[in-house]
């Protein structure tokens, strides 16, 4: 197997091989070592790359092979963490000029948990500042690049995550959501990306407990290699007090069932949003294919109205309250777009904020009264295609389909409604526009039913095989 075609084998795979003697921890991680080194420069996917811890641990797990105690399935697997995760000893800048050079000295939550893994970290990826937006820029360095197009923007906020798994940088990805964050990246440069349910993967040390909307979740190439992340990264933690407890085994076997006599239920704009032409015609193209399945199929909207405006509320009220002070001390370390929802909700009186929480618990009733009838809803996972990577007061599409886009929300109408209720969500590839740039189709399930959610994106999968398609840097 040649470099190129190592970089680009999936996890699941790998960990067989590993078992098999056929292939070494050493062998993969010096590989994709390399291909960072080369591609890096022109994609900026990572903030923070760790060679040489990641050549210590992969020596450490080829050495637990030949010695025949491996310490599970993504024993020297290489892996990525989005660098809004602390990191013990590892630079975590949360995508901030106030942290370039923070080195944490104890580990967040996860990253402690994966190290038990034996799982071999590659680096920290790019993000935008404290991850607020849906484009991979900050003040520490160029945008990160989408591998289909380096002149447009893999998405955001886990868009340095990916664009390494498109381009071959590894074949597991840390990213979390908080209003889309897995999912757009994921769409845009043609992934696969779970946000599990809130609460599946544990979240901290963090100064928003109550407020956070953010779940921690798999990008990578393949749906299996997804379920297998997952269940190493789920599981109760006491130190998050919403962490779930539920057993995080039976993912990987969920990918191997059949959706007969599945209720899903498709819409292509959820009876408000905004699609380009092209992408409302690939996605329904897409949830066509569900019928073949087996599946009980209705096009149907969901109930509520369009949650944009309350959302955009306590969206921008939660940003501004960690960010006001940050804003008064270095201004010149802020983004227009930031600088604009910081102004925002320093216009929003307290009765607005409260009336948009109780607008929230509004939508999760319907949603639950939805789902009652349906174990699946499919979207378009994104109304439009990757747009320009530059960065600016008017960034990102001015129209879709004809219809202004006043705020970052207009492009992002399939996403953040299920931050809100807390659902599980994905987006896998379901193919390509004109120009080349992937489209996703979203896949969203009932509450900690991430099972059926793998079950369905492995089905799609089998039927229209994404994984073995390149984009054709490097």
């Amino acid at each position: 197997m040649n470099s190129s075609d190592l970089c680009f084998t999936s996890a699941v795979d790998l960990a067989r091989e590993y078992r098999a003697g056929t292939l070494s921890p050493v062998e993969v991680v010096d590989s994709i070592l390399e291909r960072i080194d080369v591609l890096n420069t022109v994609l900026n996917a990572f903030l923070t790359i760790t060679p040489d811890q990641a050549r210590d641990e992969a020596r450490a797990a080829e050495l637990r092979f030949r010695q025949k105690k491996s310490i599970g399935p993504l024993d020297g697997i290489p892996y990525s963490l989005k660098d809004l995760e602390h990191t013990a000893g590892i630079r975590t800048t949360f995508g901030s000029k106030w942290f370039a050079d923070h080195v944490p000295v104890v580990d967040g939550y996860l990253p402690s948990r994966l190290k038990k893994t034996g799982a071999v970290l590659l680096g920290k990826t790019n993000t935008s500042n404290f991850g607020y937006k849906d484009m991979c820029d900050n003040f520490l360095g160029s945008p990160c690049s989408n591998p289909w197009s380096l002149d447009r923007t893999s998405g955001a906020s886990s868009g340095g995550a990916g664009a390494a798994v498109a381009a071959g940088l590894g074949p597991l990805a840390h990213g979390s959501d908080g209003a889309g964050s897995i999912r757009i990246p994921a769409a845009l440069c043609g992934i696969f990306g779970l946000k599990p349910n809130f609460g599946r993967v544990p979240s901290g040390p963090t100064d928003d407990v109550f407020a956070t909307r953010s779940h921690s979740g798999p990008m990578t190439r393949t749906v299996r290699d997804a379920a297998m992340f997952l269940e190493a990264m789920a599981g109760h933690d006491p130190r998050d007090i919403f962490s779930l407890g539920e057993p995080v085994t039976g993912w990987l076997a969920a990918c191997e069932g059949d959706l007969t006599g599945l209720r899903i239920a498709w819409s292509s704009d959820l009876g408000y949003a905004a699609v380009e032409p092209e992408i409302r015609a690939i996605t329904t193209r897409a949830a066509k294919v569900f019928s073949d399945f087996g599946c009980d199929m209705e096009e149907c909207d969901p109930p509520w109205t369009d949650p944009r405006d309350f959302h955009k509320v306590i969206y921008e009220v939660a940003v501004a309250a960690r960010q006001r002070d940050r804003v008064a001390e270095h201004p010149e370390w802020i983004e227009d777009t930031l600088m604009q929802m910081v102004e925002n909700a320093t216009q929003v009186t307290a009765i607005e904020h409260a009336s948009a929480l109780l607008a929230r618990s509004q939508l999760l009733g319907e949603a639950q009264r939805f789902f009652s009838d349906f174990d699946l809803l499919l979207t378009p996972q994104m109304p439009v295609a990757a747009w320009s990577k530059v960065p600016g007061p008017r960034e990102g599409p001015q129209e879709i389909d004809g219809r202004p886009t006043p705020t970052m929300f207009d492009r992002l109408p399939f996403t953040y409604p299920f931050n809100l209720t807390g659902q599980p969500a994905a987006s896998v590839p379901c193919g390509f526009t004109s120009d080349g740039l992937p489209v996703g189709l979203q896949i969203v399930g009932r509450w900690r039913d991430e099972a059926t959610v793998l079950r369905a994106a492995a089905c799609f999968e089998a039927a229209q095989p994404w994984a073995a398609l390149r984009p054709s840097i490097g």
